[in-house]
């Protein structure tokens, strides 16, 4: 062969094996980190937004300086406080009025004062009483006022105040130290007690007439999930005294059985006329109840980043996502609260906040079938908890803490409480496929922003979530997990429940959450009216003799409070929507539609000595004029005396005008909850998820999302897999990154 063929055929030869080689490095080689570009917004608002922010712990300090050096009178540590001592109980931001901040936000107005709401209890006084006061200016207070009979019409009884932790503790002492040992034989023989084996979980309310505080303490196994672990035994403590040498206890309950004291159940055990029922001793970790996973970690499950970093912000307290703007904060008492929510530059909400979590339980043991927890008594958001990394939230999220001031003079942190994040729903928002006529297919991915945060009140854990949608769509959702409640399995039971385990009974009970919407739709004046179907019979102008079945729509203005209240298992108009005084480009008026997603259980009957307390859970839906003095659905001091109640919602509807209006709508969701066997160990979120969504109602000319930088269109005459024709052709170029995961920490056992 010709030397010259040989040389090309060896060059031709090298340069095919450097190709190779090339090919192999570059598959081999692992992609590059991801390219965070900062997403597209400016704000020029985020410092206004702070009017709404969350009290700081120097902030919390300087109120708690404040008032220990102004009052005159002398306070004890929360956190150590007896009934008898004065105390602060919790400190909170107080929001200014709606007119002065509309005014600093939209007028050009003066920045309102930034106050603290003060809650002390005065228990060293001849006539005690809970007073509350706001304190400012901060950072430097240099006055306060009381408030109290501003608010609520008179100086709130003391027995009405919600229940210190350290009174829980108290509480558990007293049992320990004075009412166990009247029956030795029987703790020791019955339940094994040792001094530390047994749990204690409060019932609630505490008697059956203003003044009481007779409280049903039940007794678990002390072990992990304790709440499914009941060991047969109550006993009813009589702490209303504030001398706490005084408490007693009231009534005994084992088994079904009910005796005077501790001392009567040690004598019939003693005599043998006690039916004992004797609970196998759970190990530590709980055995049944316990949440440790029965199989070894496998392939990974899916993880969710942003190839290009996430297209929000966050600064302060406020969130700019897309067409989106809002402050977020955290109330002590309530939880997760939204303010001045703006799409495309415009207010459509001034507040959306958690007002309470009611919890009706059924047994046939005192505990149980007298229980009707209101959760922001013993705070929803003082019980925010510290977030899991890629579980409670996507990994990659935004988290923030949250300070609060309760049952101590010392803030404390709960680090990551609250979590912001985009989340791709793995669905399209909208699309359709065409292959009629022309052949295209157009759609846009459900990508959402999401703020959550989670709250352990006890046994359960709700997870809150405000969603706001590229379409303009906001959604409240709750979902419901943690331990069911239980009660001893004995006697007559399952009238009340599933059992679930040996001497465990799942309780029944309700859950019904409120929430407070003040939709601001096209400005502050508002009308609610409602929209629905009626069929209507026509003959066919085309054939006389043939009838039609057509449906029509209907239409109606609620001109009052009371024509807008509906009854929770009522019919409602399956469009009911806040309207503008404005129109849309095609004559309509502006509007946000209310649409409810919730099984709730029924309600507790009116006839209820209580009932007025949780009058809000009547209603599905009911809208008000928006007043100050009507800030909330319920207040604290309702679950230590729902006989006279401090705030009954049902007092707001009056049947006043509700045409162009400042109009609040609030919203109650929930469902029933029957415990059955697939709740051990706890429930899960599946099927425990409600809430309500605001839509767009004739507000846009056409749906915004269209103008969304994530829509996708193509033709079958186009080259969709050319980038500049269909972005998702670009992926693999684009997404093909690895994600900064910062390594795992966990703060939620620290400061307990």
């Amino acid at each position: 062969m010709h030397m010259k063929t040989v040389l090309i055929l060896l060059v031709l030869a090298l340069a095919t094996i450097f190709a190779l080689v090339c090919v192999l490095l570059t598959r081999g080689r692992a992609p590059g980190p991801c390219q965070h570009q900062p997403p597209e917004q400016e704000d020029p608002d985020d410092v206004q937004s702070l009017v709404f922010a969350d009290l700081t712990p120097e902030e919390l300090a300087q109120v708690v300086q404040y008032l220990r050096g102004n009052l005159g009178v002398q306070l004890v540590d929360a956190s150590r406080a007896k009934p008898s001592d004065n105390c602060i109980a919790s400190v909170d931001v107080q929001v200014p009025a709606k007119a002065e901040v509309l005014r600093f936000l939209d007028g050009g107005g003066p920045r309102p004062p930034r106050e603290a709401l003060a809650v002390l209890y005065f228990g060293n006084q001849p006539e005690p009483n809970v007073t509350e006061y706001v304190v400012g200016p901060l950072p430097t207070p240099a006055y306060h006022r009381d408030v109290t009979v501003q608010k609520y019409g008179g100086k709130v009884p003391y027995h009405r105040r919600p229940t210190l932790a350290v009174e829980y503790k108290q509480v558990a002492g007293f049992l320990k130290s004075r009412a166990f040992p009247l029956a030795p034989s029987f703790m020791r023989q019955v339940m094994e007690y040792d001094g530390g084996n047994l749990a204690v979980l409060t019932a609630a309310p505490r008697g059956f007439q203003s003044g009481d505080r007779i409280t049903w303490f039940v007794l678990f196994q002390n072990v992990s999930g304790f709440f499914v672990h009941p060991v047969g035994l109550e006993v009813l403590v009589d702490h209303s005294s504030l001398d706490i040498s005084r408490w007693v206890v009231s009534r005994v309950f084992y088994n079904g059985q009910y005796y005077r004291d501790m001392v009567q159940l040690e004598s019939a055990y003693a005599q043998g006329g006690i039916s004992v029922e004797k609970v196998r001793k759970a190990p530590r970790d709980g055995d049944f109840s316990s949440m440790k996973p029965r199989a070894p970690a496998a392939a990974l499950f899916p993880l969710q980043y942003e190839p290009q970093g996430p297209r929000y912000s966050v600064r302060s307290n406020r969130v700019l996502f897309q067409a989106w703007s809002f402050a977020f904060g955290m109330s002590v008492n309530t939880g997760l609260r939204l303010f001045d929510i703006r799409h495309k530059g415009e207010r459509v909400a001034y507040e959306i906040s958690v007002q309470e979590a009611l919890s009706v339980y059924g047994s046939n043991c005192p505990g149980g079938m007298s229980t009707r927890y209101m959760d922001g008594s013993f705070g929803i958001g003082r019980y925010t908890s510290p977030l899991v990394r890629g579980v409670d939230c996507p990994y990659l999220a935004t988290y923030r803490d949250v300070h609060y001031l309760a049952h101590s003079q010392v803030s404390r942190v709960s680090k990551n409480a609250l979590c912001i994040f985009e989340q791709n729903l793995g669905s399209p928002l909208r699309r359709h496929y065409s292959n009629l006529q022309s052949l295209y297919y157009g759609g846009l991915v459900n990508s959402a922003l999401v703020v959550r945060s989670i709250a352990t009140v006890g046994n359960y854990d709700y997870v809150w979530d405000f969603v706001f949608y590229q379409n303009g769509a906001i959604e409240g959702k709750v979902q419901a997990t943690g331990y069911a409640s239980s009660s001893f399995l004995h006697g007559d039971g399952l009238r009340y429940g599933n059992r679930v385990w040996e001497h465990t009974l799942g309780t029944i009970h309700t859950h019904s959450i409120n929430y407070k919407v003040d939709l601001d739709v096209g400005g502050v004046k508002n009308s609610l009216a409602a929209h629905d179907m009626a069929f209507e019979m026509t003959r066919a102008p085309w054939s006389p003799e043939q009838q039609i079945e057509r449906p029509r729509l209907t239409k109606k203005v609620l001109d009052t409070e009371d024509q807008a209240a509906f009854r929770l298992q009522s019919k409602m108009p399956r469009y009911v929507y806040f309207a503008a005084n404005s129109k849309n480009k095609w004559g309509h008026q502006r509007g946000y539609r209310i649409q409810i997603t919730s099984f709730a259980g029924d309600h507790v009957p009116e006839a209820s000595s209580m009932e007025r307390a949780i009058s809000w859970a009547r209603y599905q839906l009911a809208v008000t004029r928006r007043k100050e003095e009507e800030p909330t659905s319920t207040s604290i001091y309702n679950q230590n005396d729902p006989w006279t109640p401090t705030v009954a919602f049902a007092d707001f509807i009056n049947n006043e005008t509700i045409t162009s209006e400042d109009l609040v709508a609030w919203i109650t969701v929930g469902f029933l909850h029957i415990p059955h066997s697939e709740d051990i160990p706890n429930t899960v979120t599946v099927g425990n998820s409600v809430g309500f969504l605001l839509r767009p109602y004739n507000y846009y000319d056409l749906d915004p999302s269209i103008y969304s930088h994530d829509g996708v269109f193509f033709t079958s005459e186009q080259d969709f897999t050319a980038c500049e024709i269909n972005p998702l052709a670009c992926l693999p170029r684009t997404a093909s990154c690895l994600p900064n995961f910062p390594p795992f920490t966990y703060h939620g056992f620290q400061n307990m």
